[in-house]
């Protein structure tokens, strides 16, 4: 069965950096788009970043600048750097896999993760 599981998050203060990780259990990355969502207490789920297969990527305004997202096929592995953290970035963070479309919401996901929670204090 294949799963994404992500690491990496937890509690930093303003201005500090994080890095997640999502590891996929059989290699999906040759395949699949991949992309970081996150949903804030009482918000809705929003892409926060994503990779095409290709190394093409795609960032959220609000975090253009601060978050890079890296892929490492070999080690079935997506990444996103997160820097100049800021108290509005808390959120649940998911890694998705999926679709890629050139319109729209960019990413058509057809895999979750579990998530991993990102706390940022003032």
């Amino acid at each position: 069965q294949v799963q994404l599981v992500e690491s990496g998050g937890g509690l930093v203060q303003a201005g500090g950096s994080l890095r997640l990780s999502c590891a996929a259990s059989e290699n999906i990355f040759s395949a699949k788009a991949m992309g970081w969502y996150r949903q804030p207490p009482g918000k809705q789920r929003e892409l926060v970043a994503g990779i095409t297969k290709g190394g093409d990527t795609n960032y959220a305004e609000s975090v253009k600048g601060r978050f890079t997202i890296s892929r490492d096929n070999a080690k079935n592995t997506v990444y996103l750097q997160m820097n100049s953290l800021k108290v509005e970035d808390t959120a649940v963070y998911y890694c998705a896999a999926g679709l890629h479309l050139p319109y729209g919401p960019w990413l058509l996901p057809s895999l979750w993760g579990q998530g991993t929670q990102v706390t940022v204090s003032s």
